[in-house]
């Protein structure tokens, strides 16, 4: 299950069946899952985890050192889950002593060529990069969201649950769950309405999600004030509840601000995933 032309240092651990095409080379403390099938020339060194039935094509490079003027060589760490495929020339480094030490990406991602994954960056599962999605260092991806071809995310950016980032978007603020933003500098659009068809949301939840929008960016009010008006209008016990509370709590916890709505004065693009 090892080709001969591949490397491998001492250090390198694997468990059960894994598969390692040619000229790859594994160096470090690598430890690699039993399911795992690693293409030709692909490169994973240094301290990294690497789980079960993931699949990594070919020119993909994990866990090398973090793009950081201030990393000076500590230790540190790639940590990815299991069931993600990584396609072809997929860039993802290790952490930093300054951001926590490690690099996390969950179960079951689809992360697409030529996408980069920073240093310190915390991805969920059953995320969705399409090609060239390019993630700047302690950037947090929550659960399913997806993003479409050459997306620019700034640092310490927060993306939701099920939010969808249309293609091109240069995004330098959090993205709320469930929302859909497009543009140089992204601007919110709408609310992920396919994709929140898809994972089996009802009707009317998704309805109640779209009106919380309105009315948490759209009404004028206070931040505060708007919090209240959406949590009287869909309590945690009703249809959508659950999921406007999540919303609230996002914006709550933000560091860098969220997203806005385009200005009237803007035509936004023509798009079958727009809730609007």
């Amino acid at each position: 299950m090892i080709h001969p032309t591949a490397i491998l240092s001492p250090e390198v651990a694997l468990d059960g069946e894994v598969e390692i095409g040619a000229y790859s080379v594994l160096e470090g403390n690598v430890r690699i899952g039993s399911g795992t099938v690693i293409s030709s020339g692909v490169r994973i060194e240094g301290d990294t985890e690497i789980g079960r039935d993931n699949r990594i094509f070919t020119g993909a490079v994990l866990g090398s050192a973090p793009q950081h003027v201030a990393y000076r060589g500590e230790q540190t760490a790639l940590k990815i889950g299991n069931g993600n495929i990584i396609r072809e020339y997929v860039t993802i480094h290790r952490g930093t002593g300054l951001g926590g030490g490690i690099t996390r990406v969950g179960d079951e991602n689809f992360i697409m060529a030529y996408t980069h994954i920073a240093h310190d960056c915390r991805m969920g599962s059953r995320i969705t990069m399409a090609n060239m999605v390019q993630l700047s260092g302690h950037v947090v991806v929550d659960d399913e969201a997806v993003f479409s071809g050459f997306v620019g995310v700034h640092q310490f950016v927060r993306i939701g649950s099920l939010a969808m980032a249309g293609g091109g978007a240069m995004i330098v603020q959090d993205v709320p769950p469930y929302a859909m933003v497009i543009g140089d500098r992204a601007r919110l659009y709408g609310i992920n309405r396919v994709g929140l068809e898809r994972k089996g949301l009802a009707p009317e939840v998704i309805r109640n999600i779209r009106e919380a929008y309105q009315i948490l960016f759209r009404s004028g009010l206070p931040r505060d004030e708007a919090f209240r008006a959406v949590r009287e209008r869909f309590p945690s016990s009703g249809p959508g509840g659950a999921e406007v509370e999540h919303i609230i709590e996002f914006i709550q916890q933000s560091q860098r601000g969220v997203v806005r709505y385009h200005s009237p004065r803007e035509t936004p693009p023509v798009t079958s995933e727009d809730g609007e």
